[in-house]
């Protein structure tokens, strides 16, 4: 059996009067993508922040590597092995995308406030962005300053900036979101490419790349786990077919 690396129990999230997220248990494991899918409104978003650390649970538990990280602040949850992308591209636009790379990087030095030595004196930082940046597939993009990407390289370069900083999970939310048919192709060959080496949770509407992607599906509605299970299993099931993919 593959390791649960990230797991949730009970994971609960009130905003005021209303329940966003309720009771979700789910485990991601090593060598796994593990989908979250669901309508608009669902919880998929608030769920993932509570896994990163940009929002606290009202209630119920986190644990990487057995270990309780409930609540525990984003930067120290980063620190600790988790890395995610967002629905929006949060890149830095001026920047060329092995400086991007190279700045995520950095963030993993004991000190990252070392204002008077250049960057570019670190090599061991150079060899992360450069790794990171073949493994997203963008080693020949390094020099281009990021706003001169296209959209699907810019959301190529955000994942390759969260894998300059080693992650053990990614938390991918929306990573195909406005993409066209062949920048959707490529994204879904790097994130096969890259679920040997890390535990995947993946937020995703595009149906076809989530069935293609997902080793195991969790479905929410209205904050809650309708069900979960292996693609086919989802598929075949009578209240998912009804709630969210459609009688096909």
């Amino acid at each position: 059996m593959n390791e649960a690396v990230l797991v949730t129990e009970g994971l609960t999230r009130y905003f005021g009067g209303l329940a966003a997220v309720v009771g979700v248990s789910i485990a991601c494991e090593r060598g796994r993508v593990h989908a979250i899918i669901g309508p608009n409104g669902a919880g998929k978003s608030t769920l993932v922040n509570m896994l990163s650390g940009d929002l606290v649970p009202s209630s119920g538990r986190v644990t990487l590597r057995g270990a309780d990280i409930t609540g525990v602040a984003a930067h120290r949850i980063s620190r600790l092995g988790i890395g995610r992308s967002y629905q929006k591209t949060n890149i830095f636009l001026p920047f060329t995308a092995f400086e991007n790379c190279r700045l995520a990087a950095q963030s993993r030095l004991a000190s990252s406030m070392r204002f008077f030595r250049p960057a570019r004196a670190y090599r061991t930082l150079a060899e992360a962005a450069e790794r990171a940046l073949a493994a997203a597939g963008l080693d020949a993009r390094g020099d281009m300053p990021a706003a001169a990407l296209s959209h699907g390289e810019q959301r190529q370069l955000e994942i390759a900036m969260t894998l300059a900083t080693e992650p053990e999970v990614l938390l991918l939310d929306e990573p195909l979101a406005g993409m066209g048919a062949d920048e959707s192709a490529r994204m879904v060959e790097l994130l096969r490419s890259l679920r040997a080496s890390h535990a995947i949770l993946l937020v995703e509407h595009d149906m076809d790349a989530v069935f293609s992607l997902a080793d195991r599906l969790t479905v929410m509605v209205n904050g809650a786990v309708l069900a979960s299970g292996s693609a086919e299993e989802i598929r075949a099931n009578p209240a998912v077919q009804e709630a969210y993919l459609g009688e096909a």
